[in-house]
């Protein structure tokens, strides 16, 4: 059964989602089907960067239409997400959001995945559907949507941006109780760590090695930019996106750190693309609920404390915001992609895009 254009099902959804923060109600508002008509081309692009780890990279299973759980059901038998097929049953295709997905680890080659106009594509999506809607709904400009990440990163070690200290945290051995001092590493340091009073024996991977490679692939894109978007007549860095966590909350010293390196993470990205005005959105990890302990709060906390509106940093009333992805998510851990549900990446793509239209209006 084919349900091109269902209102019912978004209304219900829409209902049951009252109880939500106002970020994830707003999520649920139903896109109109793109016109199919070009962007203004006489602007310059307005770039998003999409970073981050495998929540960013995505593994929302497409199709086919009659497996649970995959974009093609969700879409074509369940009804929602109706934006994103026509009257035909095809998928349809912003001719005004540009995807681009490149990837490399640290800082070896770049390899491209996607340089296409926003339709579905491949295999499985991430949050970048949802995103680039809300973004050519919301935006007159050519509007590119940049993906630059690899999975399995933590922020801690491999995304640590530049200017990032070492650090000293004391833990207990899991085995014997004993407490040892450690050393972490910072920007551009090797090894991770080192016990305390010990000399480092660097490996071929340091502190950063990943920011560097996914920030010096997103600039080599906007170095081609005619390649990436035809016809463009130059472009912005208007904002950033980030979805990730998962390997920090593995790594307690790392977990402690993680609301100071979000900070300098913020801070650097808009130094490094000379965008001091771009917007930053994050996203928590979807199976984390608030009050949550351990390493899993302590990286939840972390980031809804950068949220604009939580008052802690006055430098990012108005151009950060945190969407609260535990209400959004269809169950499973950001550890196991989520159990592969479409639904997943759609409603936090689509939360992480209403946010940044909503710090875009406001500005």
């Amino acid at each position: 059964m084919n349900l091109p254009h269902p209102r019912i099902s978004q209304t219900l959804l829409a209902v049951a989602l009252l109880a939500m923060t106002p970020l994830a109600l707003n999520a649920v508002e139903q896109l109109p089907d793109p016109d199919g008509k070009p962007a203004d081309m006489s602007k310059p692009v307005q770039v998003y960067i999409l970073l981050g780890q495998s929540n960013m990279v995505g593994a929302g299973k497409i199709g086919p239409a009659a497996k649970v759980g995959t974009l093609g059901h969700a879409v074509k038998e369940q009804g929602k997400y109706p934006y994103l097929i026509d009257d035909a049953g095809e998928w349809t295709v912003r001719q005004d959001v540009r995807n681009v997905r490149v990837m490399g680890s640290g800082t070896g080659a770049m390899r491209q995945f996607n340089n296409e106009w926003m339709t579905v594509s491949g295999r499985s999506i991430g949050p970048e559907l949802g995103i680039g809607h809300q973004l050519g709904h919301a935006i007159d400009a050519p509007v590119m949507v940049l993906k630059s990440c690899i999975g399995n990163r933590s922020l801690g070690w491999d995304l640590l941006p530049p200017g990032s200290p070492s650090f000293e945290f004391d833990e207990a051995d899991k085995k014997t109780g004993e407490v040892k001092t450690w050393h972490y590493a910072g920007y551009k340091e090797s090894p991770l760590r080192w016990e305390k009073g010990t000399k480092p024996e660097p490996i071929t991977w340091y502190a950063g090695m990943q920011y560097d490679g996914d920030i010096a692939n997103a600039k080599t894109v906007l170095g081609e930019l005619d390649k990436y978007y035809p016809d463009a007549k130059g472009y912005e860095v208007a904002g950033f996106f980030f979805w990730q966590g998962d390997k920090d909350r593995y790594n307690a010293g790392h977990a402690s750190r993680y609301e100071l390196n979000l900070v300098h993470f913020i801070e650097q990205l808009r130094k490094d693309f000379d965008a001091p005005q771009a917007k930053f959105v994050c996203a928590t990890l979807g199976q984390t609920e608030k009050g949550a302990e351990g390493n899993e709060g302590m990286i939840l906390d972390a980031q809804m404390a950068v949220d604009g509106k939580a008052g802690k940093y006055p430098q990012f009333r108005g151009n950060v915001a945190t969407v609260y992805s535990h209400p959004l998510s269809q169950g499973g851990a950001s550890n196991s992609h989520y159990g592969g549900n479409a639904e997943t990446y759609m409603n936090v793509g689509e939360g992480m895009g209403r946010a940044m239209v909503e710090l875009l209006q406001a500005n």
